[in-house]
């Protein structure tokens, strides 16, 4: 690929999350407009519960909302989760009393980069994996990243491929088949892609990290990831 082409994806995917970082700071969004979708005579469709990356917001995730509330599904964020910056265990915890709580149940999850892992966590335990009927990732590094090793932070570091938390996790492959990995042709955080093996796998013509999320390309495999899960059964 161009040099060129590599170095303004990345400008490119840095301006997008810098806008978004930026407008969900000064314009909070209630997350509660898109609990109830509006469409009378519909039948309600399964809830989806988004996860956000590492020092994202739910908000990040707000194309993805709106397009999902359209098509008619309740949509649910856990606030609690900050700018999800802990552990994916303790992340995941909180995830799952939000899903106790509210006695949601056939559940998709719709997550983006750390947040398909704390998805996937949520995926192989125990006392979750009967709510969620799949999960629907987008740039996650369920390999980890080679990058993470050059950060001193512990949240970063936690990316990497010999991380023990993050390899019993990629060992946990029972669950791959719920699972649907979408990622870009070049993503500048994970160089390695994030192919999963026996997973629903779409590498898209897409470039960037962050940027994807709100690509239509990315939206509408989304919508087939959702289809393709609820015909399955989970």
């Amino acid at each position: 690929m161009n040099v060129l082409k590599r170095a303004w994806a990345w400008v490119l995917d840095y301006a997008y999350v810098g806008y978004w970082q930026v407008h969900g700071f000064l314009h909070r969004a209630d997350p509660g407009q898109y609990l109830v979708p509006e469409q009378e005579g519909a039948a309600v469709k399964p809830p989806v519960l988004l996860i956000p990356g590492i020092y994202e917001t739910w908000q990040f995730m707000q194309p993805v909302a709106e397009h999902l509330y359209r098509a008619g599904h309740p949509i649910h964020v856990v606030q609690k989760l900050g700018y999800n910056r802990g552990s994916v265990a303790s992340m995941a915890q909180l995830a799952a009393g939000y899903l106790e709580e509210h006695g949601l149940t056939d559940v998709i999850v719709v997550a983006h980069s750390k947040g398909g892992l704390i998805g996937k966590y949520l995926l192989a335990s125990s006392t979750t994996r009967s709510r969620i009927t799949c999960l629907v990732a987008v740039n996650t590094p369920f390999s980890g990243s080679v990058y993470a090793e050059l950060f001193i932070l512990p949240s970063i570091r936690a990316f990497s491929p010999r991380n023990p938390a993050l390899r019993e996790l990629q060992a946990a492959s029972e669950v791959n088949s719920r699972i649907t990995s979408i990622y870009s042709r070049f993503d500048p955080h994970i160089p390695g892609g994030s192919f999963v093996s026996g997973a629903r796998n779409v590498r898209l013509d897409t470039m960037g990290h962050f940027r994807p999320i709100g690509d239509r390309r990315v939206l509408e495999e989304i919508d087939r990831a959702i289809a393709a899960g609820e015909y399955d059964g989970g």
